[in-house]
């Protein structure tokens, strides 16, 4: 069985080719023949970066690497290009789209209603599409990969697998915020993400224990540019540290993680800033990047620190300082 993993990102998009033989597991992971991975640097340069990974039939090592640059596309048709090098020029690994057997889909917001992987219909697009609202960055993009493989080939069964579902186990206590009931009741609550990861850590810490999941209380932590931590217990999330949006929590790359709501009322109470900026600066331009001026990159930090760089330190004492406070606790 051949399987097309697509993760749209807003700035990225990354897909791999599996070819399923034999029995999976945690421990027994497959492995890609083929992976594709888009950067849209700007609205001019686009690049893509293709790698076949094994050889299709014998599936031994047969690495074959392709960097382009293209400009003056369309994002929609980046994607269908990209995937037609499944097919074709030096990194072909299979006939056509048609060999593919299902594509999975990494999609970031499911809200309260999807808490499984759900195959995708019409219905499930218009949700996808109507939570766009909470997640304007990922969802539009989700569908954009989705629609991509649509063109493609209409009947190949596609899978979306949602980001928020794993902390649909979240109590009451967890998710609802102190703030006027009815918010609630328009959506506002915690949904937390990095879901897929936590599940998949939670799933692999019992196998590496030796024991069942459904006895193991676990702190999972989804540490890179984008962090969160779950509280597991039993098998199920029952906290988490980001909230409504992934920007809260945990200090980041370039996001803020938790601040004093204040600060933004009082920053547009004084018209410094508008919602859109604030937006990029919260999202962008803060956490690791913001503070230390160096990077949101760790390694990079580091290294300023060797050079004596006081704001990288400062950086990193904080990003230490927040994963401290902001560990939940997996109960009694």
């Amino acid at each position: 069985m051949n399987i097309l993993v697509l993760n749209a990102g807003s700035s990225s998009f990354k897909s791999s080719l599996y070819r399923l033989s034999g029995e999976l597991s945690i421990v027994n992971t497959a492995v890609p023949l083929w992976t594709g991975q888009i950067d849209w640097n700007s609205s001019q340069t686009t690049v893509l970066k293709v790698q076949k990974l094994a050889d299709s039939v014998e599936l031994t090592s047969s690495t074959v690497s392709v960097r382009e640059e293209r400009s003056g596309t369309t994002r929609l048709a980046d994607i269908e290009y990209i995937l037609s090098l499944l097919w074709s020029g030096k990194t072909q690994v299979i006939n056509g789209i048609e060999e593919v057997d299902i594509v999975g889909h990494r999609v970031v917001h499911g809200g309260d209603k999807y808490s499984q992987p759900m195959l995708i219909d019409p219905e499930v697009k218009m949700e996808i599409d109507r939570l766009s609202i909470f997640a304007p960055l990922h969802n539009p993009a989700n569908l954009m990969g989705i629609e991509a493989i649509e063109s493609l080939s209409a009947n190949l069964p596609q899978m979306a697998v949602f980001d928020t579902a794993f902390h649909g186990t979240l109590p009451e206590v967890a998710y609802v915020y102190p703030v006027p009931y009815q918010w609630l009741e328009q959506g506002i609550r915690k949904y937390g993400f990095h879901g897929i990861s936590h599940q998949y850590c939670a799933q692999r810490a019992a196998q590496l224990l030796g024991r069942e999941l459904s006895e193991l209380r676990l702190i999972s932590c989804h540490l890179g540019n984008g962090c969160s931590l779950a509280a597991i217990k039993f098998g199920r999330c029952i906290d988490t540290t980001m909230g409504f949006t992934p920007l809260d929590g945990l200090m980041m790359g370039t996001r803020c993680g938790s601040i004093d709501p204040g600060i933004i009322l009082h920053l547009l109470r004084e018209g410094e800033y508008t919602v859109a900026e604030l937006d990029r600066i919260l999202n962008s331009e803060s956490g690791l990047l913001g503070v230390s001026g160096v990077s949101n990159d760790l390694r990079e930090i580091d290294q300023a620190i060797e050079l004596g760089n006081p704001r990288a330190q400062l950086a990193l004492d904080i990003y230490i300082d927040s994963l401290r406070e902001a560990t939940p606790t997996t109960g009694s």
